[in-house]
Order: structure tokens, then sequence, then C-alpha cells
């Protein structure tokens, strides 16, 4: 139990066991319910329960109690144990579907015959029953291994009282083996072993692929803490420095950083000057110059002095730890999404299990007997298995994605392409998503750069990375002293150089419009290098595409005002904020939400990464920092701002063909169903049926390909 500033307690628990919109629905009601629970909250990707109690009240056994009734066993959240069970599904699926696929293409060599010779083709009455074993040797021990995530969860669901998708399929498949044994024993014609391992093999991939999509999600929030040096410089009581694990750091003690190092948390300069590289955290390029005073947060980078900062809050609690929770309040945020598939699939358990069970009982009542009232249950639970609905989906995200990646554009997230099509207004980030997030350096004559190309060259700022890199290879200045925040000094051709800021190279101060450096020699003239983020080449045309698609268009940036604005004003954008932090950034998209919109989010720095998560929908470059990718649904490369107006067109017309898919699906179920309660198909019909279903929504998904740009 971690205390609250405002007195209370919270609980974080490892829940195992939810799955779908509907557990997470149920373990926040009914744990929210409890005496002395103000709030519970349920993140699926990664299996953590936060429940917030008031004040001192509340019982925390009686949390896990009442989950361990409900059917989820829990124990307090520990990310080294979250981690090791995630893997531990994700090897025990990827073995399921490596055995359903050996068994599915194995038990082919003896099922085809016999159902060949059911077909005229001469296969007498031994040679039959021997195939029969065979099939029945390979299919059955891979069912019921592959099958084992299934049935456990249909166990797990029916101790609870309910039915979820997995029982109607743990039923079809255990009555399916059971009927084929049966026949098999008694020499009869019909096997079903194929039917079985075949149905577990096309269920197992969606299953699969479902746990990584999760992973990849899991992995935003862990990358932002990673970003944190593990350990940090602590000044001791007697003025040694020891290295200390960041986890042990208190509040009020004091740390060394040196140049190069990330600021390990949030905290106060007390000695020293230095420049910080804060791109990653408010997405300015320009380094921001700190004395004794500056606040500075965790995540910087100190690019120059030696400091010695005193911490004003724990690991936990600093920056880039507060940015990493609102990550993932985004991520559960988007966990609750529930697509229209999981609508369908709530209505398709309690009607199929009716349908199937009236169908047994009648058949048997109007005097078929008990097998074939039993053949034809099973046929009904066969035909009408979720396959068709379960791709209508996933098969045509796969194929936009496929689609997307041509030109150029990562689809991460399943839900990523359909929430999508259904923005009305896109955020862009300036650096990096606006512009090309890079100084370039402008009206410099060729001479002058090749003048102050050696001092450059030995500097790690950023803008005289710029200027090296706009002379390209060569010498370096000799004897070079780097001035912290202020510029580099050294020796070229025996002659004594600056490049830095006016005052420290011996120029005027003044107004500048742009990001600068200044070069002179000693005794001689100062000149003034410009330097500029350019904006996307295409940044214009973009904008009005998206316009004439019927969405507003915005900036929100952590830079200053003045590059914010000219930015915007090139590329045609009248609303614009800057000098956000990230958590007003995700307030900002918060809002937007809030009032009815459906969020677009285009960012790249670290600073973006929790509006990232809040946004119905996010991009990142390619370009972008690790973090903020992971936080993203798509992330596109090059330099053309249009792939964000053509994911948005994909996603559209994966929209209309998902809801083809789900029109086919239901017409598909309204004749096969009826056609096998009157015994007109049987179960080996009833899978080829419910695997033709399965190839025209592939088929029909396959039509994305030609999907393309609309004007």
């Amino acid at each position: 139990m971690r205390p609250r500033d405002d007195g209370g307690r919270t609980l974080e628990l490892l829940v195992k066991g939810a799955r779908c919109a509907g557990c997470l629905a149920k373990i926040e009601r009914e744990v929210g319910a409890l005496p002395g629970v103000s709030q519970a909250r349920m993140n699926l990707t990664t299996g953590k329960l936060v429940v917030a109690f008031e004040g001192q009240a509340g019982d925390p056994v009686a949390v896990i109690q009442t989950l361990e009734h409900a059917g989820y066993p829990a124990a307090p959240f520990d990310p080294g144990q979250a981690q090791a069970a995630q893997d531990k599904e994700g090897r025990r699926l990827s073995l399921a579907l490596a055995v359903a696929a050996f068994g599915a293409g194995n038990v082919m060599m003896f099922s085809v015959p016999v159902w060949a010779g059911l077909f005229g083709q001469e296969l007498g009455p031994a040679t039959r029953e021997v195939m029969q074993w065979l099939s029945a040797i390979i299919a059955a021990p891979c069912a019921i291994f592959a099958g084992m995530p299934f049935f456990e969860s249909a166990w797990r669901s029916v101790r609870r009282g309910r039915a979820n998708m997995d029982v109607p399929i743990s039923i079809a498949v255990i009555l399916t083996l059971l009927i084929s044994f049966t026949e098999t024993i008694l020499g009869g014609r019909d096997a079903y072993f194929d039917a079985a391992i075949s149905l577990l093999f096309l269920l197992l991939i969606g299953r699969w692929l479902d746990h990584r999509l999760r992973a990849t999600a899991r992995s935003a929030a862990s990358d932002l803490l990673a970003m944190q040096a593990p350990t940090a410089a602590v000044v001791g009581a007697d003025g040694h420095e020891r290295v200390t694990p960041l986890r042990e750091v208190m509040t009020g003690d004091v740390l060394v950083v040196r140049p190069g190092e990330r600021v390990p948390v949030d905290g106060v300069v007390e000695s020293g000057s230095s420049a910080f590289d804060n791109a990653l955290l408010t997405g300015e390029t320009a380094p921001v110059d700190v004395t004794a005073g500056s606040a500075c947060r965790a995540g910087a980078v100190n690019l120059s002095g030696t400091l010695r900062i005193r911490a004003t809050a724990r690991s936990e609690d600093s920056a880039l730890a507060e940015i990493a929770r609102l990550v993932e309040a985004g991520a559960q945020s988007k966990s609750r999404y529930v697509q229209l598939a999981d609508k369908a699939a709530a209505l398709y358990v309690p009607v199929v299990h009716t349908v199937a069970a009236l169908t047994f009982a009648g058949g048997w009542a109007l005097g078929l007997g008990p097998r074939e009232a039993l053949l034809r249950a099973v046929t009904v639970l066969i035909i009408t298995c979720p396959c068709a609905l379960g791709l209508a989906v996933p098969a045509v995200q796969i194929t936009a994605s496929g689609r997307l990646f041509r030109k150029g554009v990562l689809v991460k997230s399943g839900a990523a392409l359909e929430r999508l099509a259904e923005v009305d207004q896109v955020v862009l980030d300036k650096t990096g998503v606006l512009t090309e997030g890079r100084p370039r350096l402008i009206d410099a004559p060729a001479s002058v750069v090749a003048m102050a190309a050696p001092l450059a060259r030995a500097s790690a700022h950023p803008l005289a990375r710029a200027l090296a890199a706009e002379a390209g290879p060569g010498p370096s200045a000799e004897g070079v002293i780097e001035f912290a925040g202020q510029g580099v000094e050294g020796l070229i051709d025996g002659r004594r150089a600056r490049l830095g800021r006016a005052v420290f190279v011996g120029a005027p101060a003044g107004e500048a419009s742009e990001t600068e450096l200044w070069f002179g020699f000693e005794n001689d003239t100062k000149i003034r290098l410009r330097f500029t983020d350019h904006l996307r080449a295409d940044a214009a045309e973009a904008v009005e595409a998206l316009r004439r698609r019927g969405l507003s268009v915005r900036v929100l940036s952590g830079d200053s005002a003045g590059p914010v604005e000219r930015a915007a004003r090139q590329a045609g954008i009248d609303d614009w904020r800057a000098g956000l932090t990230p958590a007003e950034k995700a307030e900002a998209v918060e809002a937007a939400t809030a009032a009815g919109g459906k969020v677009l989010m285009v960012g790249d720095g670290l600073n973006d990464t929790a509006a990232l998560a809040k946004a119905h929908a996010a991009m990142a470059p390619g370009t972008a920092l690790d973090a903020s990718q992971n936080a993203a649904d798509l992330i596109f490369s090059g330099e053309e701002l249009m792939a964000v107006v053509d994911a948005i067109d994909v996603a559209r017309a994966a929209r209309r063909r998902a809801l083809e898919n789900f029109g086919f699906a239901a017409v598909y179920n309204a004749v096969a169903a009826p056609a096998a309660v009157l015994g007109l198909v049987n179960p080996f019909v009833a899978a080829l049926a419910m695997s033709g279903s399965s190839i025209t929504v592939t088929l029909n998904a396959l039509r994305m390909h030609f999907a393309g740009r609309s004007k």
C-alpha cells in the first residue's frame, strides 16, 4: 500500500485472466463497489489494477478475495513478474499455434483420401478405417494440446456462471472429437478430426496476433522509464561521491551530473553552469542555459559543464515517470474501445448455445435419435463458428497495413486504422513533424563556413554539429576549450578563435529572430551564423489536403512562440499554441476529446508521448524517439507529411471493407445456421462452409490493395 499526498492509499495488483473489455468492466465495477475504494482502474495491456482507497479505509485483502471469486487471480504488482507472465503466455501461444499447424497440415494426408472415397473413388472400408485411425492419432493429441488456451478460458468462464466465446468453441472441438472417435470405433463413414484441428489453427492465429499487439503497446511506458539512468552519483555527508541505484535517491540528496549524462531525477542546480538539451522533453532544438537556482527535469542531457543538483523528487515522481504514467493511462483508455466485432460476438455466444441445444432436443424429440441429433447440434456449432466474424476486421487491417507499409507507414496497433478512420481533427507538433526537426545553416558564405568548421567539429552543441555537417569532413581546431553554456575556443592555423554566443565571441548582443552562433578570430571581425528548422516541403499541401477531407488542423508545441507562429503561418495553420509542457499537451487533447472530438495526434518528442497516448489515434515520424514511436499507433518514414493523408485515406477505405465483411458474416450465419438445424449439411460440409466464409471476407479485404489517395 503506497501513501498518497492527499492522505489516501494506493494498491497495485497484477491480475491474470482478463482478456476483453467485458473482463475490464467487471473487474472495475466489482472492486470499485467495495467499501473504502474511491477508484479502480484496470490496464488490460499490462494486467495492472490500480486501486485507490479513501484515507486509511479499505481492505486490500477484500480486493484480492473479490478478484479471486470473480475468477481473476491477483498478486501484488511487480514489473518483473508481470513481464515474466506475459512472456510465458506468448511462448505458450506460439507453441500451441505450432502444434495446431503441425496437426492441421499432417492430418490432411489421411483425411483427404477418406473424403475422396466418399465421392466415388476406390477406398474400401478397411482402408478407410485405417485412414481414420491415423487421422485420430495425429489430430486428437494436437487438438487437446493446442486447445488448452480455449479450454481453460472456457472453464474459468463457466465457473463464474458466464459463457464467453471460448465456451462454444471448446464444446464444438470436444464434441467433434468424441463423435469422430465414436464413428471410427463403430465403423462409420464420417469422422471429423481434420475439422477440429483446423478450427483451432485458424483461431490461434488471431489469438497470437492479439498477444503480439499487446506486447508492442506495453513497451511504450517501459521505454520512457528506460531513459532514466539506472544509477546516480550522490554526494555523501563526507563530501565523497558514491554510485547509488536510482530507486534509492531521496529528496534532498545532492547529485553530480557530468557532461553527456542525463539528469536522473527532477531537481534544482546548486552549483555550476551548463547547457541542457531538452529536445526530448520540450521538442525545442535550441539548448537551454542553466546556472545555480535553475530547475531541471529528469531526462534532460547535460551538454557541457559539471553540475551539482539537489533532488526535489524521487525517481518514481520525476517528470519522466509522470509522462510514463500518462502513457499507461492513455493505453488503458484505448483498451476500453469496444469494436463492432465484440458487440456482435456478445450476441453470438448465447444465441448459438440456445440454437444448438434446441437442435439437439428438437431432433431427438422428433425421432432422429441421439446420434443424429447430436451430430446436427455439433454442425450448428461448427458452421456458426465466428471465424468470418473474427476475420472481418483483422483481415482488412492486415491488408490495409500492408498497403500502408509500401507507402512508408507502419501500423502498430490492431485497432489503429479503425480509430484513424473516425478522427475529425488533427493536432501536429512543430519540431520534427511540421518541420524537419534538425537545424540548418542559412545564408552563410562557403568561405565563412570553412573558417568556422574546425571549431564546430570539436563541439557537441547541436548548432555546432549542424555547422560541421554543412562544411563536411575536415580537420578540427587545436587546444579546444569548451566554456559551459557559452561556446568553444581553440586554435585554427595558429590563430585563436571562438564560436558560440555573441557576448562570448565579442559581438554586440541583440534581438535574434533565428537561433544563432557567432564566430570570429581574436581581434578580428565577428560573423553571425543563423540557423533555422525548415518546414517540410509538402507541409502546406498536406494541411490543405487534410482540410479538404473535413479535418481541422492545429499545432501544439513545447517550442517558443516565435518559431511556432512562423511555422504555422507558412503551413497555413491559424490555430496554434506554444510553450506547452507534456501534461498541458495531454490536457489539450483530453479537452478536445471531452468536447466530442476525435483527435489524431502527430508528434515525435518525449513531450508528445502523453498526448499521443491520450489521442483517439496517434502517429509519429520514423525519426522520433523510441518511446514516442511505441506510444503511437502508426509510424511514417521519409520526408513527406502527406503520409498522414495517405494513412487516413486507407483507414477510411478499410472501415468500408470491414463493414462489408460484417454484413457478409451476418448473411452467412442467417443462411448457414438454418441449414445445419435442418440437417442439410454435415460437420465436414460445415467446416468447408466455415472456411469458405473466412476466405470470402479475406478476398474482400484484399480489395484494399486498390485503395489509393483521393484528391
